[in-house]
């Protein structure tokens, strides 16, 4: 007999069969027997013919390939010993054996490497091996390159030379094909042959006899695979719906998800409601980075919003996928598995994505498994979710106590004290904790403070909150007067949990403090408070001082009426004051329609020009965004001037000893505002001194418009008029006419009438809109009818 641990295709011989003579039936009935069917008479081996023997050798054979595929467990041994089998009996260089899978629609086999097992895929309708699967049917190939269904590729990657191929299907005893088996370039000894149709037919009986044992492995690994996964998913669940931390839970539901679907990289997204984004952690410790992106773009955003998975296996074929992402980060993107993060009440509260699978696309199966999972760590993750919503609360709320220049105090429902902010110690002049802390209110709020007692209990009882307004209080040695409130403490239920005492202290220093930032920015009150009768008492500095004035005001009265001209005149007011704080201006006065400020007083910045023109620039362009509000509302636009200019200055309290003002006084303020008037004459809205222009670090759009005298001085000074704010609809080819309206300004600095208007008409051919260039063309024409002697460029102003 063959042996079944080594299946061989050779001849065999066996020993002649015996026969025996079967006993002769007794007569039923008294009716003779019927004549039984002559059983075939055994012969002796000697008398089969040479076909005969074969067909019993190769029945011999695939009953030994039976028994021994029979005893094999698992199937990558079964795959390894077909292929040995196979190799061996059709007397070819190499074979192998695909098995199909249903749920990817590919062929996919087993390759040892090292202690390794490499699982090559191909699509199981490509290739001969693919033409075999899926029309059911064997094929022999002679010239294995002259056939077009042969992808010479492998050949070139492998530097193996196939000539001829034999394939076979791998069909159940049901007809069903599970797979193929193939064999390459058929050798007889030395020499290269020709696979035949009898080597067709014996590897077709090879691939019967095996489908059972390949059926019977591939389930028994399918279901281990399955239960090993059940157990692991079991496993990973409970450890990470452990985690409480978000940051770090998430953190392990993409390590997870990564492990458990072999892939690549994955992310988990959650919802922000508050900016509709959809956010991650990505890295750890300080290195941790936070992503962003609108939670209704890309893939992840289509599957948050449809709420349904999204399985795409090659990602660039897709359009919904943004390749920017792969050339930012020089990663790959092959394939993606997403799926919706939906709660207990069916709302999507994120996404899980996951990439690049390992071996191929991502399966049906590893779909099931990532929903699966993705349900169950959802409650997981809405309660670390939760837990951080509380812990940002419990910070903000101490972040929030201990940034308090108040004294915040508060008990428990048994009258203890269990909190205190840092301006509590300092306000009631406490060394620590111990001093505080764990101590009843009637012990801390003894003696000459026990009144405070009496409204914690009268709060208390009546659950009305209580504000004593300028209340003394002695802390240590010191009086302190403060305003104190006390408030109850009741829990959503209604429970009493407490009392809070809030102590306002209100000494002169803050006071005075209040009253100063009602004028200029509180840092700048903070400054100026600290430096004491060196600010207050005057002193001299070089400040930018800023001049606004409403055009056309009066008529603006008469339309709207005193209760019309007040409310404009509030919110005209409030966004111009927002410009000069914004940028560390100091508010100086309002003068009826007009606004009076400075840059660089009380406290210089070192660039301060910078400051007033950034915020004159936002004046402008608020003032026509507000205009475009008021418009929309029917209601008159408004149009205003501005001037700056940098010099020396006097600042100080000035005034009478019972009404004093912290202003500022001299040459430079009255220039500012100078500037500020001849915006009408220049057609201008925003004009600047040449010791501003000269001082300036930033760049802007200026241009020069004038060197003038004004009204009460000798000395020209140089006017430029600053174009930032300007759109394109508002001054087209703005740099075109700044260039055009330069050159004009030379030819007439030097008395070149003729040249000077050309120049002037060229700005109004590149803007027809800007006024200042009629202006210097009438100049130039009154100029050249004159032709003054001593012109020296300077022009001097008659009004102020």
């Amino acid at each position: 007999m063959a042996d079944t641990t080594s299946p061989q295709r050779q001849p065999k011989t066996s020993r002649a069969s015996v026969t025996k003579t079967p006993p002769k039936k007794k007569p039923v009935n008294g009716k003779a027997a019927a004549k039984p069917k002559a059983r075939p008479k055994a012969r002796n081996v000697m008398q089969l013919s040479d076909a005969e023997i074969h067909r019993l050798q190769r029945a011999d054979l695939l009953l030994g390939i039976s028994r021994h595929m029979a005893g094999i467990e698992t199937l990558d041994e079964v795959l390894r010993e077909l292929v040995d089998i196979v190799s061996r009996e059709t007397h070819a260089e190499r074979s192998s054996l695909f098995l199909n899978d249903m749920e990817t629609g590919e062929l996919y086999t087993r390759v040892a490497q090292g202690s390794n097992i490499r699982e090559i895929r191909i699509l199981n309708d490509s290739g001969i091996a693919g033409w075999v699967f899926s029309s059911g049917k064997g094929t022999l190939i002679d010239d294995a390159h002259a056939d077009a269904r042969f992808n010479k590729s492998i050949d070139e990657q492998t530097g193996f030379r196939t000539r001829s191929i034999l394939c076979a299907p791998i069909k159940t005893v049901k007809g069903d094909i599970i797979g193929v088996v193939q064999a390459l370039n058929k050798k007889d000894g030395r020499h290269h042959a020709l696979f035949n149709k009898d080597d067709l037919e014996f590897l077709q009986d090879i691939a019967t006899q095996a489908a059972v044992a390949l059926q019977s492995t591939e389930f028994v690994e399918r279901m281990q695979k399955k239960r090993s996964q059940e157990m692991e998913f079991l496993d990973v669940v409970s450890d990470v719906t452990s985690e409480i931390n978000l940051n770090a839970l998430l953190a392990k539901v993409m390590g997870e998800a990564t492990r458990m679907l072999n892939a690549e990289r994955s992310t988990l997204f959650l919802n922000d409601e508050k900016t509709n984004e959809l956010w991650s952690m990505v890295g750890a410790g300080l290195n941790a980075l936070e992503i962003r992106l609108p939670n209704h773009l890309g893939i992840a955003g289509t599957v948050f919003t449809s709420a349904k998975t999204i399985n795409i296996p090659y990602a660039y074929a897709d359009l919904r996928f943004n390749p920017a992402f792969d050339k930012k980060t020089g990663f790959f993107t092959r394939s993606i598995l997403c799926t919706p993060v939906v709660n207990k009440e069916g709302k999507c509260i994120g996404v899980t994505q996951v990439l690049n699978k390992k071996g191929g696309p991502f399966s049906d199966e590893d779909e099931q498994r990532l929903k699966a999972f993705t349900a169950q760590i959802s409650i997981g993750l809405e309660n670390a979710k939760l837990f951080s919503d509380v812990q940002n609360m419990k910070n903000y709320n101490e972040s929030m106590l201990e940034s308090m220049s108040n004294a915040v105090v508060t008990t428990d429902e048994d009258g203890k004290i269990v909190t205190c902010n840092r301006a509590g110690y300092r306000i009631m002049k406490l060394e620590g904790e111990k001093d505080v802390i764990g101590k009843t209110a009637d012990e801390f709020f003894a003696g000459e403070n026990d009144w405070v007692l009496q409204t914690i209990k009268k709060v208390g009882e009546t659950e009305v909150p209580d504000i004593l307004m300028d209340a003394e209080l002695t802390f240590g040695e010191e009086k302190t007067s403060a305003n104190v409130t006390t408030l109850p403490l009741i829990s959503s239920e209604g429970k009493k949990l407490g009392s809070m005492i809030m102590i306002e202290d209100i000494s002169s220093e803050k006071r005075m403090k209040s009253t100063m930032s009602r004028y200029m920015d509180p840092g700048l009150a903070d400054q100026l408070m600290a430096g004491g009768d060196e600010f207050l008492g005057g002193r001299s500095a070089d400040a930018t001082v800023l001049f606004s004035d409403i055009r056309s005001f009066t008529t603006l009265t008469e339309a709207l009426g005193p209760q019309g001209t007040v409310a404009l005149l509030n919110e005209y007011f409030t966004i111009m004051v927002d410009c000069i704080t914004e940028e560390g201006g100091m508010l100086d006065k309002f003068i009826g329609d007009a606004i009076m400020a400075a840059f660089g007083i009380p406290v210089g910045h070192g660039d301060d020009e910078d400051r007033a023109m950034r915020a004159s620039i936002k004046m402008l362009t608020s003032l026509a965004d507000w205009n475009k509000v008021r418009a929309a509302r029917g209601e008159m636009t408004i149009d205003h001037g501005l001037g700056l200019n940098t010099g020396n200055i006097v600042s100080g309290n000035i005034g009478s000893p019972k009404r004093m003002d912290y202003t500022m006084i001299g040459d430079g303020v009255n220039l500012a505002a100078r500037l500020e008037s001849a915006c009408k004459q220049y057609h201008a809205h925003l004009l600047i001194s040449e010791f501003t222009y000269k001082k300036l670090k930033g760049t802007y759009r200026i241009r020069d418009i004038d060197d003038v005298i004004v009204k009460g001085k000798t000395e020209p000074v140089g006017v430029y008029e600053v174009l930032d704010y300007h759109t394109d609809e508002t001054f087209p080819n703005l740099m075109d006419g700044v260039n055009y309206f330069s050159e004009g300004r030379k030819h007439y600095r030097a008395g070149n009438w003729d040249k000077a208007i050309i120049s002037f008409n060229d700005v109004l051919k590149a803007n027809p809109r800007d006024e200042l260039s009629n202006t210097y063309i009438e100049r130039c024409t009154h100029l050249k009818t004159e032709n003054p002697k001593d012109w020296n460029g300077v022009w001097v102003m008659k009004s102020k």
